[in-house]
């Protein structure tokens, strides 16, 4: 597959005029590896040369670089678009009018609260710094932002840093929730509970359909509800509902360190994930070495731990921002609590735990089934068979659910169990045979579903079916319309009863 990237984060310098007590670089002073001005340069050849559309310079603190215009001029000159985070503490007349010489479009600049609550984050006298910057703009109608790092010291005074921002006549409003890297590493208490996600969505949809700012969540914020949605249709003018579709650190963005370095996120502080260095290696080498960024463009649904290894979403998903999952749980493999689809689930599942009819319990399983609602109805049966193990009714249809959920293990699992019980109940050798064909076990699967189909009764005669479309998939024409024309001869009738079903289709698990 070939990746084409389109944006980039660049943190130009690690020198900073600021000590953020939120700061995940822990950026104070130049270091001494920075890129020179000429390989600086160097690069932004290179990135044209990669076809990369637009780039953020942060930092640290990018205006301390006394060189940013000349990378954000070589930049523009080579049809990238550059943008600049900044505190806004040297944000002045001049800075601007060489921003705009320069080609940079969106100047965004961080705050974090009110008087009070921004300046103990960052330093005496940054608020009011803060606020001249976003007058300077102005005056120059230039493309304002901001962002915000919400944590438990400012969570409660979002509505006065939104009046902030309006009575500034500010265009653009992120919010993104601190983690602990860097210097709130060591300040963990300041974390905001994952329920705090779906109260920061329901913000963020609100504040939208004001339409005094555009808000834009950042990829720590979701995923997969309706507001959530809206919220990211609008900010980025698209015409149709814009849903979470993963990651895209090392396929449509990378980040770029002060020494040079190339890794899949900025964000991510994991010397592992370092692709290479552009003093050792070109950047368009690094992008394209089909090994680089294997973490990202190699991660499945199936490494994944907990819901997030379940999920309904999770073959897109690919559990939402990895770097909140490494900084979180120590693994970019880990389950994403901070999501709001994972904290609804755990919401259910700890109401179902408060259910011990199992009867009742299949009913509503069935009832979501027939919605097609796979993961509320995963959570159903899981609950079921906590209560009673050995259920079949209840292990035959958690493994055509999680079929349905694409969890071909945990399928393959639950058909397993059925058979210890009854080596030849029909659908459950039909279930182990599809999934064990999905989990690339295909000499296996077939050998299952032969099975079924020998067993097989009118209420499951669709595994001649099944069995066809597994040898059509395996590129075997002749054994497909074989076994096909054996269902007819068991079932009369059978090959016109199953014309016209589409050739991926499982009627049963």
């Amino acid at each position: 597959m070939e990746y084409l990237p389109v944006t980039a984060v660049w943190e130009i310098t690690m020198g900073c005029n600021m000590r953020c007590d939120h700061c995940g670089s822990s950026c104070a002073e130049p270091l001494p590896d920075e890129l020179t001005t000429e390989e600086a340069l160097a690069l932004c050849d290179d990135l044209k040369t990669v076809g990369l559309k637009w780039i953020t310079l942060s930092g640290g603190e990018p205006l301390t670089r006394t060189d940013w215009p000349e990378i954000a001029g070589r930049l523009t000159r080579n049809g990238i678009k550059p943008n600049i985070i900044t505190n806004g503490w040297l944000v002045n007349d001049e800075m601007v009018k060489m921003a705009q010489e320069n080609g940079v479009e969106t100047i965004s600049i961080s705050l974090d609260g009110n008087r009070e609550t921004h300046d103990a984050i960052r330093k005496k006298g940054a608020f009011d710094k803060v606020l001249s910057a976003f007058q300077v703009l102005n005056r120059h109608n230039h493309v304002s932002a901001s962002n915000t790092t919400v944590t438990k010291h400012n969570l409660h005074q979002l509505d006065e840093i939104k009046e902030i921002l309006l009575e500034n006549k500010v265009d653009l409003w992120q919010i993104q929730i601190g983690l602990p890297m860097g210097n709130m590493a060591k300040d963990r208490e300041s974390i905001v509970d994952p329920s705090v996600i779906e109260y920061l969505i329901d913000y963020s949809h609100q504040t939208t359909l004001e339409g005094r700012i555009k808000v834009f969540p950042a990829d720590c914020l979701g995923y997969y509800t309706e507001k959530e949605s809206v919220v990211r249709q609008i900010s980025m003018n698209s015409a149709s509902a814009v849903l979470w579709q993963g990651c895209n650190a090392g396929k449509r963005s990378f980040g770029i360190l002060h020494n040079g370095d190339i890794l899949g996120c900025t964000s991510i502080r994991d010397d592992s994930m370092i692709e290479g260095n552009i003093k050792k290696r070109s950047l368009p080498e690094i992008w394209n070495d089909p090994e680089a960024f294997s973490w990202s463009r190699g991660l499945k649904k199936a490494d994944l731990d907990g819901l997030c290894g379940e999920c309904a979403y999770g073959d897109t998903c690919l559990g939402g921002c990895p770097n909140t999952r490494l900084t979180l749980n120590g693994s970019i493999h880990a389950e994403n609590q901070y999501c709001v689809y994972h904290t609804s689930m755990d919401a259910t599942s700890k109401k179902l735990a408060t259910y011990s009819d199992a009867a009742e319990l299949m009913e509503t399983a069935w009832g979501y089934v027939n919605q097609q609602k796979w993961q509320l109805a995963s959570l159903t049966l899981k609950r079921i068979l906590e209560i009673d193990p050995q259920r079949v009714a209840a292990l035959e249809l958690f493994g055509f659910v999680s079929y349905n959920l694409n969890n071909f293990t945990q399928a393959k699992e639950a058909n397993e169990a059925v058979l210890t019980s009854q080596p030849e109940n029909a659908y459950a050798l039909k279930g182990l045979g599809l999934s064990l064909h999905r989990l690339n076990r295909s000499e296996e699967g077939i050998v299952s579903l032969l099975k079924a189909t020998r067993v097989a009764t009118p209420q499951h005669m669709d595994s001649f079916f099944d069995l066809s479309v597994v040898y059509t998939e395996l590129n075997q024409p002749e054994k497909a319309r074989e076994i096909l024309q054996q269902g007819e001869v068991r079932f009369p009738g059978y090959i016109a009863r199953m014309t016209g079903a589409p050739p991926s289709y499982y009627p049963a698990c």
